[in-house]
C-alpha cells in the first residue's frame, strides 16, 4: 500500500538518520560564510565549525580543533586520481594485513583512522587526502597529526597547503619511518583568506603503500576575537580584538586586520626582511640570501620566509663549513636617552641537534676594549618553524649586535625579519671593525694549556683530555675516560650553581622558557633559599605553551639508572611539570607532578632504568604567570646515580620480591612502548600490573632482573600471576644467558579476575658462575586486558610439579620410564611419525603435548610405557586432576592412570577412544604427603596406533560430572580459547568480590553472594571483526535426549541495545542453534533448560555475541548442569525466574516490530503537530516528540544521555 504524501519526508529522514555516514542536527544559527571554518565558534553550538577537518565543538583554553576519525571523516575528502585511494577504516575489520593494529587515539582495534590499503596496481600512484576549505590561521598556528607506515611501504608522504595561488611544502619525507604511529608538527605561519590542506603517500613500482593518518589537532589557529574592552597594558585592535602587548610591530599579523603592524604605528622601526637585500646587516661572513622556490638545495632548509610565509619569500640561511661561524654584524646603534634598544628576530634551528644560534653585544667607545657579551644561545633541533625572540638592550656606549649561526651535519640555521625598535639608532660614523669574539667556534687568545694545544691534533667534535681525543660517543656515556672526569661534565648532573648548568639546554619555542636564577633574582614561594636553581619565566616566542629544557645526549644507561631531583610547583588550576625521556625521535613520560595550589620544595627520584641507545631527557613545564595567583615551577638538584652499565648494587641481587618498597632487581626493558609499572593495589591482591592499557600501544612489554649467579645448580622461581581480558595475550618467563633466551614457563588467554601461583625450576650446569637474566615478556593478542605480577620468589633446588602444564614450554619435570618411548612433540612440520595433528592448548599445529608411540614394534602388545611427573606438594584439601587425551583413529591401547603416595595406586583405566578429538578425563586426589601421578600407556598390537596427553591442570574441589560445573574453582571442563574466525574473543572468569574493568554481574547464582563466581563476557569489547565468544564443552557422547539447565544473566540498557546468548550444538554432521534469548533483563538471573540430542559425538557452545546495536553489558552463566539421558523437567513458574526458550528468528522478527512501532507513532506525534500547526524542528523552542527523548542517532550507533543509563 503506497505511504500517504505527507508521510514520506518523515519516514525519509527517519531511515537517513540510522544510516552510516549520516547525522542530523537542528542548527538555528546562520554564521556568514567567511565566519565558517575560521576556528571560531560563532555559534553556541558550534555548528558554524562543524566538518571543518575537525569536530565541531569548542575547545577548552589551551586545547586543540581535534578530529580523531572516531565518528566520521570531519570533512577530509579523497582526491585520489586512481585505485590507491583514502578511506576511514579500523583495524578490527581486518585480522590480516600491513595496516596498523590499533589506532592512535583509544589504542585498540576498535579505534578509526584515515587509511590508504595496498595498491595491486604497479604503476606510480599518489592518494591525496585534502581537508574542507578553512579560513584564516593565526601566526602561532600548529597542526599536528599521527602517521603510521608499513617499513618500506611508502616512496613518499607529503603534507602541503594552498592558499590563493601558492601551494606550500609544510613537510616532506622519504623515510627511513619509524615503527608504529609517528608525530608530526608542522606550523602553517599567518594565512589570510581560504586555505586547504592536503596530505598526500606516493607509492611506486616497489612499494606498496600502505599508511594510515589519525589524530589531527589544530593548536592556536583562531585569530582574537572582538572585545568591548581589553585588559590593561594590551593594544585594541581596530577591528576590536586584543593583542598583547609585546605583539606589537613584531612582523605579524596577530589582530588579523594588521592594525597591530600600521605604519602609523610602527613606522619608526627599522625593518630588514631580506627581500631586497641585507638592509642595514651589510656585514655579513657566511651567510646566505635564499628563499625557496624552485626547490630546496638541502632538504633541512626552510620551505618558506617568514616575511611573506611563501616559499617566494627571502631568508638568511648559514652556509658556513660545520665548525666554523657564519657572522652577521648590525651597523653601530645607540640606544636613544633611558630607553632600551630592542631587537624581535625569527631564527629557524632545524635538522641536527649541534645547530646554534647565538648572539653576542660588542660594546664601543668605551676607553679599555670590552669582551662581546653573550645575551641569547639556541642550540639543537626546533623543528620546522620560524622562532620569535627578543632582546632589550640598555647601553650607554655605541654597540652592535652580533648573531653567529654555527651548523650542525645535516642542519641549517636561519634568519628572518629582524626588527629594531625606534629607540635603536644607528650612529653614522663607522668605527673599525671588531675582530670576531671568541667563542666554541674560535681559540682564545693567549697560551694554551696542554689540553688546548692537544685539541689541535683531535678530530672536530672530540674531547681533549691529558693524552687523550675522546670521541663524541664516549661523552656522557656514564663511563669516565679522562682522569679529571671531564668527559662526563655537563652531563645532566648539576646544582645549577655553574652557568653551564649541568648541560641543560632550553629548547622553548613559546611564551614561557626555562632559565638558570639566583635566589635573590626570584619571587614567591618557590624561590629557594640560597643559591641558583632552573625557573620557568617568561619568553618571547610564539609557538605554543609549554616550556622545555634537555640534557646532551647521554648514555646508554643501566638498570639501576635514577634520576633525582628537588622540584616545585605551584599552579592552579592548570599546570603541570614533566620529565620525559627523547630516544631517537620517540617521547616517554618518565614522571610528572600535577597542578597543585602547594608551592613548596619537593624532592622525588625516577628510575630511567637500562636504555640501549643513547637518550636525552627533557624537562617540560606549563605555568599560567598571568593569572592572579600565585604561579611558579622551578627544579634544583638534578643527579643521576648508578647509571653506568657496569655499576652494581645490593639490590641488584633481589630477586625475590613483593613490589612493596620497589621493584627490587627487576626493571622494565624500554624497547616498546608497552612497560610494566609498579602500581598501589587496587583491590584485595591487586598489586603489580604493567602498562598493557590503551594508551600502550607497542606489541610487548617486557620486565628483566638484573644480571644473577646461579647458587645451586638447580633453583626454583615462584611468582604469582594475573592475566584478565577477552584479548589478554600471553605471559612468558625466559632466561637469558650469554645473548641466548631460555623458555621456561608461558599461560595465554585470560585465566580468570584472580591472582595464580606458578613456579619454574632453572637449570645450571654445576660449578658454573656465568650470569643470567630472567625476562617476563608480556605479548599482547589485542587491546583489553590486564597482566600483572607479585610475590616473586627463588630459593635453591627444584620446584614441586607444577599445577598446571601445557607441554608448551617444556616437559614439566615428566620422565619417561623404561625405554623413553613417550617424548614432547609438535606437528609443526605436518610430518610426525604419529600423534595429533593439532594439540589441545592451542588447537594448532604448532601447539605441544605428549605421546606415546604403541604400534607393536615400538611397544609389543600387553607392555606399558610410562610418564612420570615430579613430585606435586602435598594437598590441604580434595583437589581434581584434570587431563585431556588423545587416541589414534585405529585401536590406540589403553590409558591408566596411577598416584603414587608412598605406594603407587591405579585410579583410572581409559579405554582410547578412537577419532580425531581430545577428550576429557578427571581423577580425584586427596593427598596429605607429596605425591606424583604416572600415565601408563598399553600397546594393542596394531600399526601406526598412539596415545597422547596435554593440559594436566590441578584444581580444588571434587571432579564435576561431564559437561556440568559451577565456576566456583575454574571454568571445569569448558574451553574459552579465543577463535580467530570469530574475531578472536574469549569468555572470562570472575565473582562480584573482584574489582574489574569490565562489566559483570554483581553476585553469582551458585552462593548468591560477591564471594561466588562465575562464567562472563563483556560484549563492548566486540569491534567490526570481533562477532562472537564461544563457550566449548568437552565432548560429549551421542545422545537420544538429554538436558542441559543452567543460569544466565544480562544486563544491558534499553531501547535498540540488546545483547544475545545462544546455545549450538556442535558436531562432525554441523552446527545447530537449539536455544537463544536476547534482551536488556538487568540485575537477576535467568533459569533455561533445554533439551538436545544428537545421533554423533558433539559439545555444546555458549556464544555471547550481539544482537543489535554495540553496547556495554555483560552476559553472564552459572551453574550449568548437563543430565545425560534425561528429559528437562519444567520448573515451577516463579516471578522473574525463569525464561522461555525463544527462536532465533522470533527475535528478530519482534525488534522489526517494534522499530516499526517507533516510526508510526513518531509520524503519528508529527501529524498531530501539523494538526495544531507547530513544528519543533522549525520552533525556537524545541519539544520533543515522546520516545525519542533518549536516542540520538549518529554514524556507529545509539548514545544514551545520562538520565537515561545513570540507573544501569
Amino acid at each position: 500500500m503506497p505511504l500517504p504524501g505527507h508521510l514520506l519526508p518523515i519516514l525519509v529522514l527517519f531511515l537517513a538518520a540510522g544510516s552510516p555516514g549520516w547525522a542530523w542536527v537542528p542548527s538555528h544559527c546562520r554564521s556568514p560564510s567567511q565566519a565558517v571554518c575560521n576556528f571560531v565558534c560563532d555559534c553556541g553550538d558550534c555548528s558554524d565549525e562543524a566538518q571543518c577537518g575537525y569536530h565541531g565543538a569548542s575547545p577548552a583554553p589551551g586545547t586543540p580543533f581535534t578530529c580523531d576519525f572516531e565518528r566520521d571523516a570531519c570533512g577530509w575528502r579523497d582526491i585520489s586520481t586512481s585505485g590507491y585511494s583514502w578511506l576511514r577504516d579500523r583495524a578490527g575489520a581486518a585480522l590480516e594485513g600491513p595496516g596498523p593494529r590499533s589506532d592512535h587515539t583509544l589504542g585498540t582495534d576498535l579505534g578509526w583512522y584515515m587509511a590508504v590499503g595496498t595498491h595491486q596496481g604497479k604503476e606510480a600512484a599518489t592518494a591525496a587526502l585534502r581537508s574542507p576549505t578553512l579560513r584564516e590561521a593565526a601566526p602561532s598556528c600548529k597542526l599536528r597529526l599521527w602517521y603510521h607506515m608499513a617499513s618500506g611501504d611508502v616512496a613518499e608522504l607529503r603534507l602541503e597547503l594552498t592558499h590563493g595561488a601558492e601551494t606550500l611544502t609544510l613537510w616532506q619525507s622519504t623515510g627511513s619511518w619509524g615503527p608504529g604511529w609517528q608525530e608530526l608538527a608542522v606550523t602553517t605561519g599567518r594565512i589570510q583568506g581560504d586555505f586547504r590542506v592536503t596530505f598526500s603517500a606516493t607509492r611506486n613500482a616497489t612499494h606498496r603503500g600502505a599508511v594510515a593518518l589519525d589524530d589531527l589537532e589544530f593548536w592556536d589557529c583562531w585569530l582574537p576575537t572582538p572585545q568591548a574592552s581589553c585588559p590593561l597594558g594590551h593594544h585594541h585592535c581596530q577591528n576590536k580584538a586584543c593583542v598583547e602587548p609585546q605583539q606589537l610591530c613584531d612582523g605579524e599579523d596577530n589582530c588579523g586586520d594588521l592594525s597591530d603592524e600600521d605604519p602609523r604605528t610602527c613606522g619608526q622601526h627599522t625593518v630588514t626582511d631580506f627581500e631586497t637585500g641585507l638592509g642595514l646587516w651589510s656585514r655579513s661572513e657566511g651567510w646566505a640570501r635564499n628563499h625557496s622556490a624552485g626547490g630546496l638545495e638541502h632538504p633541512a632548509w626552510p620551505c618558506r620566509d617568514h616575511s611573506r610565509n611563501s616559499a617566494q619569500g627571502y631568508f638568511l640561511v648559514s652556509v658556513a663549513e660545520p665548525g666554523n661561524p657564519a657572522v652577521l654584524s648590525s651597523p653601530e646603534l645607540q640606544a636613544s636617552g633611558a630607553s632600551s634598544c630592542s631587537l624581535v628576530f625569527y631564527y629557524y634551528l632545524h635538522g641536527s641537534e649541534a645547530g646554534c644560534l647565538q648572539l653576542f653585544l660588542q660594546t664601543l667607545g668605551s676607553s679599555t676594549p670590552q669582551a662581546p657579551v653573550l645575551l641569547r644561545r639556541r642550540r639543537g633541533e626546533l623543528g620546522t618553524a620560524w622562532v620569535r625572540d627578543r632582546i632589550d638592550i640598555q647601553s650607554a656606549h655605541p654597540f652592535q649586535i652580533l648573531l653567529t649561526g654555527q651548523t650542525g651535519p645535516g642542519g641549517v640555521v636561519g634568519l628572518d625579519d629582524l626588527i629594531l625598535s625606534e629607540h635603536c639608532r644607528p650612529v653614522p660614523e663607522v668605527s673599525t671593525p671588531q675582530p670576531l669574539p671568541p667563542g666554541p667556534w674560535a681559540p682564545a687568545p693567549g697560551p694554551l694549556p696542554p689540553s688546548s694545544r692537544l685539541q689541535d691534533f683531535c678530530q672536530q667534535g672530540h674531547l681533549a683530555c691529558g693524552d687523550l681525543c675522546v670521541p663524541p660517543e664516549q661523552l656522557c656515556d656514564f663511563q669516565q675516560q679522562c682522569a679529571g672526569n671531564e668527559d662526563e661534565q655537563a652531563c645532566g648532573t648539576t646544582d645549577f650553581e655553574s652557568p653551564e648548568a649541568g648541560g641543560w639546554e632550553d629548547a622553548s619555542v613559546g611564551r614561557l622558557q626555562w632559565q638558570r636564577l639566583s635566589a635573590q633574582e626570584s619571587q614567591g614561594a618557590g624561590a629557594a633559599a640560597t643559591g641558583h636553581f632552573l625557573s620557568l619565566q617568561r619568553a618571547w616566542g610564539q609557538l605554543g605553551a609549554e616550556a622545555r629544557v634537555l640534557t646532551p645526549l647521554l648514555g646508554p644507561s643501566g638498570p639501576s639508572c635514577e634520576l633525582h631531583l628537588a622540584y616545585h610547583l605551584q599552579s592552579q588550576p592548570q599546570g603541570f611539570l614533566a620529565l620525559v625521556v627523547v630516544d631517537s625521535g620517540s617521547r616517554e613520560l618518565a614522571w610528572q607532578a600535577l597542578s597543585s595550589s602547594a608551592g613548596g620544595w619537593k624532592v622525588d627520584k625516577v628510575l630511567l632504568g637500562a636504555r640501549r641507545r643513547p637518550f636525552r631527557l627533557e624537562f617540560v613545564g606549563l605555568v599560567d604567570l598571568d593569572s592572579p595567583y600565585q604561579q611558579g615551577a622551578g627544579v634544583d638538584n638534578v643527579t643521576l646515580r648508578d647509571c653506568s652499565p657496569m655499576v652494581t648494587t645490593k639490590r641488584d641481587r633481589e630477586v625475590s620480591c613483593n613490589f612493596e618498597r620497589d621493584t627490587c632487581s627487576w626493571y622494565p626493558s624500554h624497547l616498546s612502548d608497552a612497560h610494566w609499572h609498579r602500581v598501589e593495589s587496587r583491590g584485595p591482591k591487586h598489586d603489580h600490573t604493567t602498562g598493557q592499557d590503551p594508551l600502550a600501544r607497542g606489541h610487548s612489554a617486557h620486565l628483566l632482573s638484573r644480571p644473577q649467579v646461579p647458587a645451586a645448580p638447580t633453583e626454583c622461581l615462584s611468582f604469582w600471576y594475573h592475566l584478565h581480558g577477552p584479548q589478554i595475550g600471553t605471559l612468558r618467563l625466559d632466561m637469558r644467558r650469554e645473548g641466548e633466551d631460555t623458555h621456561l614457563w608461558s599461560r595465554s588467554g585470560t585465566h580468570g579476575n584472580r591472582w595464580h601461583q606458578a613456579w619454574a625450576t632453572l637449570s645450571h650446569q654445576p660449578g658454573s658462575r656465568a650470569p643470567y637474566q630472567l625476562l617476563f615478556e608480556g605479548l599482547r593478542d589485542g587491546y583489553h586486558g590486564t597482566m600483572a605480577l607479585d610475590d616473586v620468589a627463588m630459593r635453591p633446588g627444584p620446584c614441586w610439579a607444577p599445577d598446571y602444564c601445557s607441554f608448551e614450554d617444556s616437559d614439566c619435570g615428566f620422565s619417561p620410564g623404561g625405554q623413553s618411548l613417550w617424548r614432547r612433540q609438535t606437528n609443526a612440520s605436518g610430518h610426525a611419525a604419529w600423534g595429533p595433528p593439532a594439540d589441545h592448548t592451542t588447537e594448532t599445529a604448532q601447539g605441544h603435548y605428549m605421546v606415546v608411540d604403541t604400534s607393536p614394534d615400538a611397544l609389543p602388545r600387553g607392555q606399558t610405557a610410562s610418564l612420570t611427573s615430579r613430585e606435586h606438594r602435598p594437598l590441604a584439601q580434595p583437589a581434581c586432576l584434570t587431563f585431556w587425551y588423545h587416541g589414534s583413529l585405529f585401536s590406540p591401547g589403553a590409558l591408566q592412570v596411577h598416584l603414587e603416595e608412598g605406594r603407587r595406586y591405579q585410579v583410572l583405566s581409559l579405554s582410547a577412544h578412537e577419532g580425531l578429538a581430545w577428550r576429557l578425563g578427571s581423577v580425584d586426589v586427596q593427598a596429605e604427603q607429596a605425591w606424583r601421578v604416572m600415565f601408563e600407556a598399553v600397546g594393542t598390537g596394531v600399526a601406526h596406533s598412539y596415545v597422547a596427553v596435554d593440559d594436566l591442570l590441578l584444581q580444588d574441589g571434587p571432579c564435576p560430572q561431564p559437561g556440568s560445573c559451577d565456576f566456583e574453582s575454574g571454568l571445569c571442563g569448558w574451553n574459552h580459547l579465543a577463535r580467530p574466525g570469530l574475531g578472536g574473543y574469549s569468555w572470562d572468569w570472575g565473582g562480584g568480590a573482584a574489582p574489574s574493568r569490565y562489566l559483570q554481574p554483581p553476585v553469582d547464582h551458585t552462593l548468591g553472594t560477591e564471594a561466588g563466581h562465575f562464567a562472563f563476557f563483556e560484549t563492548g569489547v566486540l569491534g567490526p571483526g570481533g562477532r562472537a565468544a564461544w563457550l566449548r564443552s568437552e565432548p560429549l557422547p551421542a545422545t537420544p535426549v538429554s538436558c542441559l539447565r543452567f543460569w544466565y544473566h544480562m544486563g544491558f540498557p534499553e531501547h535498540f541495545y540488546k545483547g544475545e546468548l545462544r546455545v549450538l550444538l556442535h558436531s562432525a554432521q554441523g552446527q545447530l542453534a537449539v536455544w537463544g534469548a536476547g534482551g536488556h533483563r538487568r540485575h537477576q538471573w535467568l533459569e533455561a533448560q533445554v533439551e538436545v540430542a544428537s545421533a554423533k559425538e558433539f559439545q555444546i557452545v555458549f556464544e555471547a555475541t550481539l544482537g543489535g546495536q554495540p553496547a556495554l553489558g555483560p552476559i553472564g552463566l552459572d551453574d550449568v548442569e548437563y543430565l545425560a539421558g534425561q528429559h528437562c523437567q519444567q520448573p515451577a513458574p516463579s516471578p522473574g525466574d525463569t525464561a522461555t526458550p525463544v527462536p532465533v528468528p522470533a527475535v528478530v522478527g519482534g525488534a522489526l516490530l517494534f522499530l516499526m512501532f517507533l516510526v508510526l507513532l513518531g509520524l503519528g506525534g508529527r501529524r498531530w503537530l501539523q494538526k495544531r500547526g507547530s513544528c519543533p524542528f522549525q520552533s525556537s523552542t524545541e519539544t520533543t516528540a515522546p520516545n525519542f527523548d533518549n536516542i540520538l542517532f549518529n554514524v556507529d550507533g545509539v548514545t544514551l544521555p545520562a538520565s537515561v543509563t545513570s540507573d544501569l
